[in-house]
């Protein structure tokens, strides 16, 4: 797993680099014919490799549950997010990947309960999940790229 944490942590760098020198408000930004911005996107990429790796192991989330039900699959923005917060999203955004490993290393993903994604994937056990949220980290690159266009 080693290889897979090391692109984590390199995929959150090279998006984080693109994004870098956008104001709050390019950032908070929904262009016509998109329904997310890209603040969303990054709060979106920590929230999912959360659920993936820490609730579906019966964990407890290291983020907030308003980010949760905020930035969960499903979700568009909802309020324009701020400069102080935004901040706090980036260290989680940078640290959290690290985190992970560290917990992976000292082996506290014991269980994991099955589950299916949007892209008919089943998920089952946390390895899954690790490589998987690599798949939906390079999706929302992506978005992101595309929204960087229209800001």
């Amino acid at each position: 797993m080693e290889k897979q944490f090391e692109m984590l942590k390199k995929s959150r760098q090279l998006t984080w680099k693109a994004i870098e020198n956008c104001s709050m408000e390019q950032l908070n930004k929904i262009p016509e014919g998109f329904k997310n911005n890209i603040a969303w996107n990054i709060t979106h990429l920590v929230v999912t490799q959360q659920l993936l790796c820490y609730k579906l192991a019966g964990l407890d989330c290291l983020i907030s549950e308003e980010m949760i039900l905020n930035f969960q699959k499903g979700t568009s923005p909802t309020y324009t997010i701020s400069e102080k917060e935004f901040e706090a999203i980036k260290k989680q955004f940078i640290e959290l990947p690290k985190k992970l490993e560290e917990d992976y290393a000292k082996g506290i993903f014991k269980n994991y309960a099955e589950y299916k994604t949007s892209v008919d994937i089943t998920l089952n056990t946390v390895e899954e999940g690790i490589i998987f949220n690599l798949y939906h980290e390079g999706i929302h690159l992506g978005i992101i790229l595309q929204l960087l266009k229209f800001i």
